[in-house]
């Protein structure tokens, strides 16, 4: 490469750099803290992370610059001591001034998403006092609670493109009462998160939702399987095969179904599909007997793989979210293998070691 080459690459390259990587600039005044520590935080998704730490000047002023990726706002907070004083939500080439006092009275200009932002803090910790109100009767904290939910649905809805709508998701009264508890909530993260994705589809924060929206839809899904269960008197599954194809326990259950749980990561759960499993299958595949044996192996490709080298004849799936599984947690694992036994009035109390004990089993449920 030419020495003229070499600098222009360079200098593409820092163009390149400073296009994706901008700053925004905080001037600050805390009113009656002169010469005073101020600790400026930034929330990487669930905790924070120290950005920089500033002195105020004899008048309460202090000044700085946050590196915020371009279409990546950034939620940043001050700090005089252990006391939050300032919520922001910086874009990239944001200058905003912020007036405050040690109490946290703070008046936010230069930035329209910091100003919302105080004002979903402001409402919160409103509902949050009144929640806490010791002489407060069952029936006003009730209505406390449905009033500001409705409210906070209602600002969701109609700030859908906002990233202010993610902490007021995530908001909640105490460690076990989320604003936002229903199952069917699932759907109002998963219409937000599908918002978000269009409008900053690279914010950690809006990855972080998608996350949570899915794990909420995956348990409300399974709750509704739960309340139909008693149908069919067992807790249905519905895993991808080798295939891809979603594949329903309750599709493939005859007569008598073996409902087994192993990693093929195991050489000693591989050898029992041969030494055990195969053998059995024959022996009762024709008198009504299945075998539906679902993989939590996290690599996917390797457990096709056993399958396809083992040529396993019976239902194979595969949950690549691994002990994670919310099968696993439903059907109550502490340890794999593990097998269960279905018959025709649903599950069928019988502890399977070997052959003996599975042949046994199958008999007494045909």
């Amino acid at each position: 490469m030419s020495r003229f080459s070499k600098i222009f690459f360079f200098a593409a390259a820092v163009i390149g750099f400073a296009a994706c990587t901008q700053t925004a600039n905080i001037k600050g005044v805390i009113s009656d803290a002169p010469a005073s520590e101020v600790v400026v935080k930034l929330l990487n998704v669930n905790q924070y992370q120290v950005v920089d730490t500033l002195k105020t000047d004899v008048a309460g002023k202090f000044s700085c610059k946050v590196e915020v990726a371009k279409g990546q706002p950034e939620f940043v907070y001050v700090f005089y001591k252990d006391r939050k004083v300032a919520s922001l939500l910086l874009e990239a080439g944001d200058k905003v001034s912020v007036q405050t006092d040690t109490l946290g009275n703070s008046v936010v200009e230069g930035s329209e998403e910091s100003v919302k932002l105080a004002s979903v803090e402001a409402d919160f910790a409103k509902a949050k006092a009144a929640m806490a109100d010791a002489t407060a009767s069952r029936e006003q904290l009730s209505k406390t609670y449905v009033d500001y939910y409705r409210s906070r649905v209602a600002y969701v809805m109609q700030n859908k493109g906002s990233l202010t709508v993610v902490p007021v998701l995530y908001q909640s009264f105490t460690e076990s009462l989320p604003v936002f508890a229903q199952t069917t909530d699932a759907i109002i993260f998963s219409n937000v998160a599908d918002t978000l994705e269009t409008i900053y589809p690279e914010s950690k924060y809006v990855k972080a939702l998608r996350k949570e929206a899915t794990t909420r839809l995956a348990q409300m899904n399974l709750i509704s399987r739960i309340e139909s269960a008693e149908q069919i008197n067992y807790l249905d599954i519905e895993l991808p095969n080798q295939q891809g194809q979603k594949t329903k326990l309750s599709d493939v259950h005859k007569k008598v179904t073996l409902l087994y749980f192993w990693t093929a990561s195991d050489a000693a759960q591989k050898m029992f599909n041969l030494d055990v499993l195969a053998p059995v299958y024959e022996q009762y595949k024709d008198r009504g007997f299945e075998i539906y044996q679902v993989s939590l192996d996290v690599d996917n490709g390797m457990w096709a793989r056993v399958v396809r080298e083992q040529k396993l004849p019976w239902t194979n799936v595969s949950d690549i979210t691994g002990v994670t599984s919310n099968y696993a947690t439903i059907y109550n694992l502490t340890a794999l293998p593990a097998a269960f036994l279905i018959g025709g009035d649903g599950m069928v109390n019988a502890t399977i070691k070997d052959a003996a004990s599975l042949s046994a089993a199958i008999e007494q449920a045909l």
